[in-house]
């Protein structure tokens, strides 16, 4: 039995623009994205776990996916206090989310069989693509991305596998008219990933330095990652569009337009006022209730593009 109230106070520890957008989604794709969401934090605590050594976050990285399949709770009850025995890093809400992973794989098992495999396979993806980078730490600590098709190949490792596996649940889930567009929603899945990954790292390109991962490649000009970034955006925009023009529950498309959204407004402003540039509360809230109201009236939900 999966608890939506301690699924949601998990949420809002440890994100503050899902815990906004998952809760739109209808049910059963929104519990199935809640818990997709809390494993796919897990193996991202393990890949930044700064207090870790990377072979200790390549062990830990492996161990999550094998867990899931594990028939005896008890096994992951002991990996969990393995993992809590030398935390970590210090981030009070991660912290507690390892703390109840056994909770979390308890709600993975009571998934549909046909989401919980999708969760399963792209888990497992994202886990091997994280540890694959953290093994080309230096032996100062520090993870320096070259190239920019190495940036891209990091973030679809972290993002546009999720893009993916969104995808699939979304189809999974959705009416028979959104199965008829499957393969354009695949067609921009990994783009759309892409670029919201590119503009958190591009928001948290100075604590993220500071710890050791330095993602934005020296060589690579900035501009080319925002000329990047927003025609990432652009494909989420489309995608976002494919939804709404196909019978998409009106939640769904507004999860997918609030993330898309959020992510042009924060690169505009990344633009404008420099690197770890945030978006405040008001400005956020504005963007969710515009949103919300072009889905009322039929509206444009990207009036940036026009």
């Amino acid at each position: 039995m999966i608890n939506k109230d301690d699924l949601n106070t998990l949420l809002l520890k440890t994100s503050r623009t899902f815990a906004l957008t998952i809760p739109m989604l209808p049910e059963p794709t929104r519990t199935e994205v809640g818990v997709a969401y809390l494993l796919f934090r897990i193996i991202d605590t393990f890949e930044d776990a700064t207090a870790w050594s990377p072979e200790r976050r390549i062990q830990a990285l492996a161990e999550v996916g094998p867990l899931l399949d594990e028939a005896d709770p008890r096994a992951v009850a002991q990996a969990t206090s393995a993992w809590l025995v030398d935390p970590p890093l210090i981030h009070a809400g991660y912290l507690d989310l390892l703390r109840v992973t056994p909770q979390v794989v308890s709600w993975y098992h009571a998934l549909a069989p046909r989401a919980r495999e999708q969760l399963r396979v792209h888990l497992g993806r994202s886990a091997q693509g994280m540890a694959d980078f953290v093994g080309r730490t230096r032996g100062d600590g520090v993870l320096e991305l070259e190239t920019l098709q190495e940036l891209r190949d990091y973030c679809f490792a972290v993002a546009g596998i999720v893009g993916q596996m969104l995808t699939e649940l979304f189809v999974i889930g959705g009416p028979p008219s959104l199965a008829a567009a499957a393969d354009e929603l695949r067609g921009n899945a990994v783009q759309f990933g892409e670029g919201l990954q590119l503009v958190n790292i591009l928001k948290d390109a100075r604590p993220d330095a500071a710890e050791g991962r330095r993602y934005l490649p020296r060589q690579v000009q900035l501009p080319e990652v925002f000329v990047l970034a927003r025609a990432d955006l652009a494909a989420a925009a489309a995608y976002t569009e494919t939804l709404r023009t196909h019978g998409a529950d009106r939640g769904l498309v507004a999860f997918n337009a609030i993330n898309t959204r959020l992510a042009i407004a924060t690169l505009r402003l990344l633009r404008d006022q420099g690197l770890g540039s945030k978006l405040g509360r008001l400005q956020v809230t504005g963007l969710v209730a515009e949103v919300m109201h072009a889905l009322e009236v039929g509206g444009s939900l990207f009036p940036e593009s026009h």
